[in-house]
């Protein structure tokens, strides 16, 4: 309505100047406020129960609101953070190369948590299947992740490939879960024979008792690799992509509330990563076809 009544007398000058209004007030709200996502790797509602206490600590160190917004699969992860939808991404080891790639390197991996220095893949099975080693799986119906995971689909797939057994030639069906907690729950209702997985989200099923080791259990571990960081644009002002850094590399587990965050992110604590990490990850794809 109030626009109705002024666009009689509103010259072009005028509405151009608007127009530079909205847009310095878009700038400034991007400013003041830090627009936080991570890959799907577990249910919608486990990634806000795990990263908004994260979430909740980055806002009171960077003194600035903070929203953590779950999005539906990993390419959505990628071109969220490559056309700066968000600012920070929690990434894996191979949906930070996709990243880097369809950016044309101007995605920045800030840090990454100590563990993922040297991460691991495991692949499971019912314990009564007869499936014993990777040899095992040639004529089998095998569960990946999402087809972007890092410890769900990209390393399983190289270690297979080491092993001289082609996923597309050797088994009988290949599924793809889309997260680790549905591939877990696929080789339990039997719909698959086996299944590769993230340890940790592994571990993390076995320790709460949401899956019975008699019933299902490892068969093999890959050797480790890089996985996962926090990543930021590289348009990000460098005084802001600092703080965010310096914050993440605080949390110490001796403080009870910085201990809590750590354990929801499966962290003993958080180190500084570089861009090199991610080059082994880089071949693999390659290798593997996946790039």
């Amino acid at each position: 309505m109030f626009k109705a009544f002024l666009s009689p007398i509103l010259s072009g000058a005028f509405i151009g100047l608007l127009a530079l209004s909205s847009t310095v007030a878009t700038t400034a709200q991007a400013q003041t406020t830090l627009r936080v996502t991570t890959i799907p790797e577990e249910a919608a509602t486990e990634q806000v129960r795990k990263f908004t206490p994260l979430a909740n600590y980055l806002e009171k160190q960077l003194g600035m609101k903070v929203v953590f917004t779950p999005v539906t699969d990993y390419p959505a992860a990628v071109e969220s953070l490559v056309n700066k939808k968000v600012d920070v991404v929690w990434f894996g080891g191979f949906t930070f190369v996709q990243a880097s790639i369809r950016s044309g390197g101007k995605i920045v991996p800030i840090t990454q948590r100590e563990e993922d220095t040297r991460f691991q893949s495991v692949f499971i099975a019912k314990t009564n299947s007869g499936i014993k080693s990777l040899a095992d799986m040639k004529g089998k119906q095998v569960s990946f992740g999402s087809q972007s995971s890092t410890s769900g689909h990209l390393m399983p797939r190289s270690f297979l490939l080491q092993a001289n057994i082609d996923p597309e030639k050797d088994f009988k069906r290949i599924a793809y879960s889309g997260a680790h907690d549905a591939t877990i729950a696929s080789v339990v209702s039997g719909k698959v024979d086996a299944a590769a997985l993230d340890i940790t989200v592994w571990r993390k099923f076995v320790s709460e008792n949401k899956v019975n080791t008699q019933d299902v259990n490892v068969f093999f571990t890959t050797a480790p690799y890089f996985n996962y960081n926090w990543s930021v644009h590289a348009d990000m002002p460098a005084d802001l992509r600092e703080k965010i850094k310096a914050a993440l590399l605080a949390l110490n587990p001796s403080n009870p509330e910085h201990a809590e965050i750590l354990k929801l992110n499966r962290s003993t604590r958080y180190i500084s990563t570089t861009p090199e990490n991610y080059k082994g990850l880089e071949s693999a794809a390659r290798s593997a076809g996946l790039l």
